[in-house]
């Protein structure tokens, strides 16, 4: 039986750091992805005053060599009534990086509070949720 402590290669390896909290992201373009990460930031949801990236409704970004900017992101309910709002605010933040963007609503994985970032949940406790 192999010791996995014993081997060099393994006892040392480092992790790749991650681009952003459970977002998968592609970059093609001239467009840093953490550059629009942040941005996305500034994209509060209505409901709960949080960003979307610390409620963990960012699934995917993919920025494509002309700069289109493309994401998959998801909402707390399916049938939320504040999507064209959050699209809008999406797009409106995302303008100054490309003329291109365009949000591709997905429900699976469902989301959850697991999804929320600490950050998150830290905002969220300060208006006094319990997660």
């Amino acid at each position: 039986m192999d010791n996995p402590m014993a081997k060099p290669e393994q006892r040392f390896t480092v992790p790749e750091p991650e681009k952003g909290p459970g977002i998968d992201l592609v970059e093609d373009g001239n467009v840093s992805g953490e550059e629009v990460i942040e941005a996305l930031k500034d994209v509060i949801d209505p409901e709960l005053g949080i960003n979307i990236v610390d409620l963990g409704l960012v699934y995917g970004i993919a920025i494509h060599e002309d700069n289109a900017i493309r994401l998959n992101m998801t909402l707390t309910s399916a049938a939320c009534p504040l999507t064209d709002v959050i699209e809008r605010q999406t797009e409106m933040v995302l303008g100054p990086y490309s003329t291109d963007v365009t949000v591709n609503w997905v429900w699976l994985p469902p989301w959850g509070p697991e999804c929320i970032s600490d950050d998150g949940r830290a905002q969220l406790r300060a208006i006094g949720f319990n997660v």
